[in-house]
């Protein structure tokens, strides 16, 4: 794949009738999910569960999505959504990129970029990433190798 930044955390899916519109193809707000489902696996595997942010009373928002499309998927596709942490400051923010390609022809259909903020869970309100999200998503940032 030609992926637009090195090392990827990389899902994949094949499209089912049921993300499609009434116009033949993924539904936007399917791609929103799919970027969301990417985000929870990545922290996963950075060793971040939702029990983790429950237990911590911590958790990273969505502050701000952009999504570029690009060019349609259909029922039967293959696809592969690759997302990077280019940016964490390490107290508050941290922003994810995020590329999806077709398996067969190679072609990127998506580009998006999130910004996320840590809040306390009880309260809503933003509060200090705790050290363990520090660990975790800012050892994984790209942000030196990430220009746009």
């Amino acid at each position: 794949m030609n992926w637009d930044l090195p090392t990827p955390f990389v899902i994949e899916h094949v499209v089912d009738e049921s993300a499609i519109d009434h116009y033949g193809h993924v539904n936007n707000a399917e791609y929103l999910r799919w970027i969301e489902q990417a985000s929870w696996m990545h922290s996963r595997r950075l060793g971040l569960t939702l029990d983790d942010y429950r237990t911590l009373d911590r958790g990273m928002v969505v502050h701000r999505h952009e999504l570029d499309y690009l060019a349609p998927a259909h029922v039967g596709e293959r696809l592969r959504l690759a997302t990077w942490i280019v940016d964490c400051d390490r107290r508050l923010t941290l922003t994810r990129r995020f590329q999806l390609i077709r398996v067969t022809d190679g072609v990127t259909l998506l580009r998006a970029r999130t910004r996320f903020a840590c809040v306390e869970l009880s309260s809503g309100r933003a509060r200090r990433m705790p050290p363990s999200f520090v660990a975790a998503y800012g050892d994984a940032c790209l942000a030196a190798e990430a220009p746009d």
